[in-house]
């Protein structure tokens, strides 16, 4: 692929080497797909590849820890897994760039209720201003002292996958013993392996840094096409990396029907391929890189419909000292993180789907969609929730199902099960 056009500084993601690579977000979650949700057969032959393929790495000693002792199945408060992109060149298709050291430009928290009854992916901004930890990289052996505000895609050349798991940790008050590092070489062979994946394209797109020109409607997209629409930033929305993040979650979320709903995961040829392309690309935690952990993983998932899988953003305001970078909105933040420390089951019932993506329109209405019932209490409104139900909010009914607390509008994201259309720039 030919290098991209040198780029103007722009919102959200304006420094020339970070071309294209916060596009990560698109393997990160396709990993999350296939082995997160993909049952037993797919963990199984994960499990079965693994003497063959990642790296592992120790995280700290009481995340080791809790790894070591706990069943992944039965976690209290649920599993907390950390996904990584790096943004390295070494041994990618484009490492012909000169670049030293390796940031997380992708950051993904996968929370899985204790209950299996819902998972959330969080994304966080790779531009976000946060905390990071005092941490010693284990490559080179430097220190690094804590600091108080640092981009979070900093944190992995601070101290590697260890160093970004404790500074989400910090962020989120929750303990994160499963980690994994992610290349996205392997997006290619696995949006080939499912035969492409369908997209919708509401307005279209015309960015000639990827490469990508796509007219409004429904596209297939597999191998290049796919890494293009998953790398591109200038050509959908504001052109912020904010922007990206919603239209590959339009990409994922399709990605992730596709793969739950058609047969694929009944075909074993496409399931291996799945599973080699996941785990040739990733370096993972020692307590993640175990045959009984990755089953067990897959098990928590088995029948859980994509209504209740959730793609979200962590939630940011724009930095008034430069635009280029991001705050943490910490009211909205306070709202998420207790929910995923509290274990509840949310709902993203007012929430906006993203800068750049929008309801399909053939979706609206349709049986199953994910649209709020008309008496829905509003985002954020816990005391209305509560006295609808007559219950507390997120607690179980008499019927002894969980209400959903939703979350606050400000937070965007969608489900799996929202059928999206990207908007173009």
């Amino acid at each position: 692929m030919p290098d991209a056009p040198r780029r103007p500084l722009a919102r959200h993601g304006r420094l020339p080497r970070r071309r294209g690579w916060g596009t990560l977000l698109g393997f990160v979650a396709a990993t999350v797909a296939v082995v997160l949700v993909s049952g037993t057969s797919v963990a199984a032959i994960a499990g079965a590849q693994l003497a063959a393929a990642p790296h592992t790495v120790e995280l700290s000693t009481d995340d080791q820890n809790t790894a070591k002792t706990a069943d992944i199945t039965a976690m209290q408060g649920g599993a907390n897994i950390l996904l990584l992109g790096s943004d390295t060149r070494v041994g990618q298709f484009d490492s012909d760039e000169n670049v030293e050291g390796a940031r997380n430009d992708v950051t993904i928290l996968v929370h899985i209720s204790q209950d299996h009854q819902q998972l959330t992916a969080v994304s966080f901004p790779r531009d976000l201003k946060v905390p990071i930890p005092a941490c010693t990289n284990p490559e080179t052996g430097t220190s690094y002292p804590a600091v108080d505000s640092e981009l979070i895609n900093e944190s992995l050349g601070h101290g590697g996958i260890s160093c970004a798991v404790d500074t989400v940790e910090n962020l989120t008050g929750l303990t994160i013993p499963y980690a994994g590092l992610i290349t996205f070489d392997g997006v290619i062979e696995m949006s080939n392996a499912v035969g492409g994946v369908d997209v919708c394209v509401a307005k279209p797109i015309d960015d000639s840094y990827t490469g990508l020109q796509l007219s409004a409607g429904q596209h297939t997209l597999a191998g290049q096409d796919a890494l293009a629409f998953l790398r591109s930033r200038h050509g959908v929305g504001d052109g912020s990396d904010l922007a990206r993040i919603s239209s590959q979650q339009v990409f994922l979320s399709a990605l992730l029907r596709k793969v739950t709903s058609d047969g694929t995961l009944s075909n074993p040829v496409t399931l291996y391929k799945l599973a080699g392309a996941a785990l040739s690309n990733m370096t993972l935690s020692d307590g993640l890189a175990q045959t009984r952990t990755l089953v067990g993983l897959a098990s928590t998932l088995r029948g859980m419909s994509t209504s209740d899988m959730l793609f979200v953003q962590y939630p940011v305001v724009d930095d008034p000292s430069d635009t280029a970078h991001v705050l943490v909105d910490e009211a909205a933040a306070h709202d998420l993180n207790v929910v995923l420390q509290q274990d509840r089951k949310t709902s993203l019932s007012d929430s906006s789907t993203g800068r750049a993506s929008e309801e399909s329109p053939t979706a609206a209405g349709t049986p199953g969609s994910d649209a709020p019932s008309s008496d829905a209490p509003a985002a954020g409104d816990d005391a209305a929730s509560g006295a609808a139900t007559g219950t507390p909010t997120g607690t179980a009914t008499a019927a002894g199902t969980p209400t959903a607390t939703p979350l606050p509008s400000s937070i965007s994201g969608q489900s799996a099960s929202e059928q999206t259309c990207t908007v173009g720039n």
